[in-house]
């Protein structure tokens, strides 16, 4: 038997799509070798601030960036910081770890309108205003987890930019066959039209990209069940819990993509296992509206 016969005897139809999408888009879907390097250095137990310092320092670009963003009213520390080291050193490895991450994700969605009821910029934008909401969220049901939130909340729709490199056409099928209103609702379950087009979902493509990056499991597990976070590992389902939430408060922004969520309703068994109550949805919306503009400039 040959090896492709074997590959779709042992594994369902949509894991071999999925597998066969990431080996396909492989030169595409690659972080830059700096970005690997941080990852790999903050999972390292033995790292220490000097060795990432030592790491980024080679890149002006993101040296610049990480000030700047370490610089912002979204971070809120005190006075301003001009180098690297202070940075690390009051943000914590995790952080900047993040920042740098984020750098190269936001050249992954460059690309303009796709078809009339979809652009990757309008995609980024709204996973920048989700990472907000995720943090502030992570903030305020203090789960002490704000860096991880943040990066779960930016990541959380990559697998649609996997389903844009591999099939094109198949993207757009999908955006035309949702028929979206003037307020940009989607009148269909958008989940369903990308089964229906390439076999798997921007889940499934996102958990095996996660995967494939060698990111943490906890990220695969939100890209994978940000729309049933039930269905996540128990040890994942916090995480999850706060990106589905932080999803729809993003959708709730005057323009912002919301094209996989007909409803913008949460779940409230979500809300009740994160301890969120009206009232402090009601202060996570009125921060996010704030500070959502901030964080989009910052990460462009």
């Amino acid at each position: 038997m040959n090896a492709k016969a074997a590959d779709t005897t042992s594994k369902p139809k949509g894991a071999s799509v999925v597998d066969n999408a990431i080996r396909e888009i492989s030169h595409i879907a690659t972080l830059p070798e700096i970005t690997l390097k941080i990852v790999e250095l903050v999972e390292d137990p033995t790292s220490t601030a000097q060795d990432l310092h030592q790491v980024i320092a080679n890149d002006p670009a993101l040296c610049s960036r990480i000030l700047k963003v370490v610089n912002s009213s979204f971070y809120g520390l005190p006075g301003q910081i001009g180098s690297i080291n202070r940075a690390i050193v009051l943000l914590g490895l995790n952080a900047v770890k993040n920042i740098a991450i984020s750098a190269s994700l936001a050249k992954l969605f460059k690309g303009g309108q796709l078809c009339p009821a979809f652009s990757a910029k309008d995609l980024w934008a709204h996973s920048v205003h989700t990472a907000a909401a995720a943090k502030i969220i992570a903030d305020q049901a203090k789960l002490g987890l704000p860096d991880e939130a943040f990066l779960a909340g930016l990541m959380h729709d990559i697998g649609v930019m996997v389903e844009l490199q591999v099939n094109r056409n198949g993207l757009i099928e999908v955006m035309n066959n949702l028929k979206v209103s003037k307020e940009g609702v989607p009148s269909l379950a958008m989940l369903d039209l990308e089964q229906k087009a390439f076999g798997a979902t921007h889940q499934e493509f996102g958990k095996a990209l996660s995967e494939k990056w060698k990111f943490p499991k906890v990220f695969a597990a939100v890209t994978g069940n940000h729309h049933a976070p039930h269905d996540a590992p128990s040890e994942a389902r916090t995480l999850v819990s706060v990106v589905y939430v932080a999803d729809r408060l993003a959708g709730e922004l005057t323009g912002g993509y919301r094209l996989d969520l007909p409803s913008l309703d949460i779940d409230p068994s979500i809300s009740e296992s994160l301890k969120l109550t009206d009232k402090a949805l009601a202060e996570i919306r009125e921060n996010l509206a704030q500070q959502s503009a901030e964080v989009e400039s910052l990460l462009n």
